[in-house]
């Protein structure tokens, strides 16, 4: 994948433009170009990012910037959309405060089980702490209140092109960002990626391999079973069906999945491809998998009529006791676990799952040993 250009998000985005803004505020200079920080990442935890400043210029007390957001080579709706910071400073005394908001083609959540609360705008809390963390570098010790509002002329007709109407996210697109940088997403070439991972264990004489769907559950497997070397865990990301097969075309015979809800409920549902844009979960069938765990009638109806994983999780974990939400998660990956040996019928599969907070919500059924070095 590495011939395909990296881009920046959304989130990163804004935060170059508050920062742009800012400084024209204090120092009376438009700048070009601004660094900003991304998100604290554990391999690179201070990598910086120097994007270009389309435009900058004073709005009667406040100042304007707009950064053109750059998707490099990945297919995103929001590739080459203007993303702006109307900020305004006022100084004072104490800490540094910063006032964030939504504007015109910010979406607004409207329905529970997303990151941000409803009423809210569709900031996910990542680009929230880098625009923050973004200003904080602008104004360099300076005590006073930055207000910030986020805006995107196109929002609105960019977010008909996104899951955000499917998801009760109202009136705009949503800022993300949990990296800041965007990686290309070529199926052909993360698909291959994945093959070759699974050739370098073969090669070794390994027999095991850990898949997980991103970087955050193999942290997770990772912090619970420190003991397993690193090249046999790989990133299928979507990849279900494919990673399977690959895994068994190169004599692999045990695997492990470390995931999320979410993920568990796709794969229990038998999708080959699990990405959002393919794979919508069946809410009436997770309900119906509720009661048959023990949920009662009233959460199972509110599990039906839910808006995202995240939230039927939430209510049986506040609404349940933790025998039905264990007796559900077990007959959830039974499920997936028939559809994995659909796809590969030699291999034997275990699940690692994990919380949204990063607790362990279930160990596979079987332990995976070390593979020899």
């Amino acid at each position: 994948m590495s011939e395909l250009r990296q881009g920046f998000t959304t989130g990163t985005a804004a935060a170059a433009a508050a920062k742009a803004a800012l400084l024209l505020l204090l120092h009376g200079h438009a700048p070009n170009h601004v660094e900003v920080p991304l998100p604290a990442d554990r391999e690179e935890p201070t990598k910086r990012l120097r994007i270009a400043v389309e435009r900058c210029g004073i709005e009667n007390s406040s100042a304007r910037a707009v950064v053109r957001k750059d998707a490099g080579d990945d297919p995103d709706v929001t590739h080459g959309a203007e993303i702006h910071a109307l900020v305004s400073w006022q100084p004072g005394s104490g800490p540094l405060h910063v006032d964030l908001a939504g504007g015109m083609g910010v979406g607004r959540v409207t329905l529970p089980g997303l990151a941000v609360d409803v009423g809210e705008p569709a900031i996910n809390p990542g680009p929230q702490r880098q625009i923050r963390a973004a200003v904080r570098e602008a104004v360099h010790g300076q005590s006073g209140t930055a207000r910030v509002c986020i805006e995107v002329p196109q929002g609105r007709e960019l977010a008909r092109k996104t899951m955000n109407p499917r998801l009760g996210i109202v009136d705009g697109i949503s800022i993300l960002g949990t990296h800041g940088i965007v990686r290309p997403f070529s199926h052909a070439a993360w698909a291959a990626s994945v093959t070759q991972a699974l050739r370098v264990v073969a090669a070794q004489g390994g027999d095991r391999v850990v898949f997980t769907t991103g970087r955050k559950s193999e942290r997770l497997y990772a912090e619970c079973f420190p003991d397993l070397p690193a090249r046999c865990m790989i990133q299928a990301a979507d990849f279900f069906a494919h990673a399977m097969r690959a895994a068994e075309e190169q004599g692999l015979t045990r695997v492990h999945w470390s995931l999320f809800f979410g993920k568990l409920v796709k794969q229990a549902q038998g999708f080959e491809n699990t990405h959002a844009h393919g794979a919508d979960i069946d809410f009436s069938a997770l309900a119906h998998w509720c009661g048959q765990a023990g949920a009662p009638h009233d959460l199972v109806r509110q599990c039906a009529e839910a808006n995202t994983a995240r939230q039927v999780l939430g209510l049986l974990q506040t609404r349940t006791n933790a025998q039905t939400l264990n007796r559900l998660l077990h007959d959830l990956a039974a499920r997936a676990i028939r559809h994995a040996a659909s796809f590969a019928p030699g291999v034997r599969v275990g699940y690692a799952v994990f919380d949204f907070d990063g607790s362990r919500l279930l160990r596979p059924d079987f332990q995976l040993q070390p593979a020899g070095d």
